[in-house]
């Protein structure tokens, strides 16, 4: 499966954007589905994951109750709507695709693809 990750920018504290994954030659549906970001110097950390079915959704502490994951089957995109940015949630922000296991995984290694990232700058 291919991935396209859009919806970047550069938006002041306090804002909202809206990352989209857009899935091509395969179905998302047969996929767990989760949002990294890197930031410069650091190392990719998990943001959010949704099962495939999406009955089970996971955000990482820093980000709950201000980021949503989402899917659309159908439209074979997931989301990750951000609201309230912060200036640390600056970041390239990357969509996987997970083939295997019984739910998502927050393990790097268990993705199989990866999306191009999509930079995220908040200013404050």
């Amino acid at each position: 499966v291919q991935l396209q990750a859009s919806g970047g920018g550069l938006v002041q504290a306090g804002g909202s954007l809206r990352l989209s994954c857009a899935a091509s030659g395969r179905t998302l549906s047969n996929y767990h589905m989760g949002w990294f970001r890197q930031a410069p110097g650091k190392e990719r950390e998990v943001v959010a994951a949704i099962s495939r079915n999406s009955l089970s959704t996971y955000v990482t502490e820093s980000v709950k109750g201000r980021f949503t994951i989402s899917r659309d089957n159908a439209k074979n995109t997931v989301y990750l709507q951000m609201n309230s940015l912060k200036p640390e949630d600056t970041a390239v922000y990357y969509c996987a695709a997970d083939l295997a296991g019984f739910g998502y995984s927050l393990a790097r290694r268990d993705y199989d693809y990866w999306g191009q990232g999509t930079q995220v700058t908040v200013s404050s």
